[in-house]
């Protein structure tokens, strides 16, 4: 009998190389699976599993995970108002490793002998893939015909040719990676340091012109309605916010970072939903939270997004500080008013019944009414008294 290895296929050129090279010349009997974390329609996810099937896979999975991937991931990168190095969503990170996780309990309920992933040695999402693997399904081995082997495209095209496979070789002019939490845009402009997209190479062109309101509605820092239309899950609501912002270009940039395995890297990405909800939030919690929950909140959402960035999402610490970020979403309710337009947009305000900017307490730079200027006499003199006194010793010290 046959060993069985599962193997993550998108059905592009590398993983249609995987199952040739695993049936074939590893003798495996491959069984194809394919995650969706909101980057294919019903028509591409029928198509990807035609491929499979006649690339010669044993069975093919199609998991729809765009719901378990917001709930597992994403919300806590809202809670944190995560962006890597102050720009990027994490949009391909998250979700890869949404897939991986996937990817290894069906290795694991199907009794895989090896599960095999399609990527190469030069990117993040290899390390991603086999860390996953190591923690979830240890034993089982991890098999990763391109990078074992270091193939160039050509010598893959040239390998399913001589099979008889016939597919579409041709190599499109950006690399594009679609996911509900955005889609990154990859090309030659992105290779060096200096250089930026030209408008056709991004997925979404501009065609809305003027402006619109929308407004937001998060309820315990989820995004539950817009424009007063509710949804059954937020990940419908991200969804419809992508349609009404994508077409203004929001939401587009290119990020430049530090790699896993230690290299810098640029990618162009177009995250116009994600943006939109990530100011928005985090101009709500500006008014409803403390400066001290919004303090640590930010230094343990630093550190969350960098170590799910570094495919750690299985560490037990983050665990920890998904418990703190969702405690601290318990007042974050009320409507969020945004202002979209050609490239950008403004958050106009919010509204909430927790918000603390309240004129019952007063007014910045006007009036308060919860204390006088005499409190405030005697507060200044007690909150400086030991700096004061350190500068007093310091100056009897140096005459």
């Amino acid at each position: 009998m046959s060993k069985k290895v599962v193997l993550g296929f998108s059905g592009g050129l590398d993983t249609s190389f995987c199952v040739k090279y695993l049936a074939g010349d590893l003798g495996y009997e491959v069984h194809s699976i394919i995650v969706d974390t909101g980057g294919f329609t019903e028509e591409e996810l029928r198509a990807v599993e035609a491929h499979a099937y006649k690339l010669g896979v044993k069975s093919h999975k199609t998991v729809s995970a765009v719901h378990s991937y917001y709930d597992s991931i994403l919300k806590y990168l809202i809670y944190g108002n995560v962006l890597k190095n102050n720009t990027y969503p994490l949009s391909v990170s998250a979700e890869r490793l949404s897939q991986a996780l996937h990817i290894a309990s069906y290795a694991e309920e199907i009794n895989a002998d090896a599960v095999a992933h399609g990527s190469t040695g030069a990117g993040n999402d290899q390390v991603r893939f086999d860390m996953i693997f190591h923690i979830m399904i240890p034993g089982v081995e991890i098999i990763t015909p391109i990078r074992d082997l270091k193939l160039s495209r050509e010598a893959e095209i040239a390998y399913l040719q001589e099979k008889g496979v016939d597919m579409n070789f041709a190599k499109a002019a950006y690399s594009i990676n679609k996911g509900l939490w955005g889609t990154s845009v990859g090309g030659r402009e992105t290779l060096s340091s200096k250089g930026i997209l030209p408008e056709e190479a991004w997925p979404t062109q501009v065609t809305k012109t003027g402006s619109e309101e929308v407004k937001l509605h998060f309820e315990k820092g989820q995004l539950t309605t817009v424009n007063d239309q509710s949804f059954r899950h937020p990940s419908e609501a991200i969804q419809f916010l992508q349609k009404l912002a994508g077409p203004y270009g929001i939401g587009r940039d290119i990020h430049v970072g530090d790699t896993i395995i230690g290299i810098k890297g640029r990618v162009g990405f177009e995250a116009a939903a994600p943006m939109v909800i990530l100011k928005a939030h985090h101009a709500l919690e500006k008014h409803v939270l403390t400066k001290w929950q919004l303090n640590w909140k930010d230094q343990l959402a630093s550190f969350y997004g960098n170590w799910l960035h570094e495919g750690q999402i299985l560490d037990p610490v983050m665990r920890d500080i998904e418990a703190y970020l969702e405690t601290s979403q318990r007042n974050v309710t009320g409507d969020v008013f945004i202002q979209l337009q050609p490239y950008r947009f403004q958050v106009i305000g919010i509204e909430s019944r927790y918000d603390l900017m309240n004129s019952k307490f007063g007014k910045y730079g006007e009036m308060n009414t919860g204390f006088t200027g005499d409190d405030v006499k005697g507060f200044s003199r007690i909150f400086g008294n030991q700096t004061m006194m350190y500068h007093l010793v310091k100056t009897d010290n140096e005459k």
